[in-house]
């Protein structure tokens, strides 16, 4: 299990690999953005600050973006501690 810390409201809820963050943010009842949960409509978007995440599908993200620590959270799945920016 891993740690998932939201700012700049610092809520934290636990992962695992098997989950996207979306998933267990949702399962934790968290509040998180979303709409679509298959990474088109872009609400969950949200700054990876720290940590690593893995992604089943390469995500419809420019490389400047993934380069500035965008992430889909309905895609991307934990693979460590994790610090978000929902801002």
């Amino acid at each position: 299990m891993y740690q998932v810390r939201l700012l700049p409201n610092n809520i934290t809820f636990t992962a695992n690999a098997q989950q996207t963050v979306l998933q267990a943010a949702l399962n934790a009842g968290i509040a998180f953005p979303n709409r679509c949960q298959v990474g088109v409509c872009a609400m969950c978007m949200c700054r990876k600050q720290y940590g690593e995440i893995s992604y089943k599908l390469a995500p419809m993200l420019t490389p400047q973006e993934q380069a500035q620590g965008w992430i889909f959270a309905c895609q991307a799945r934990v693979e460590s501690d994790l610090v978000l920016s929902l801002d």
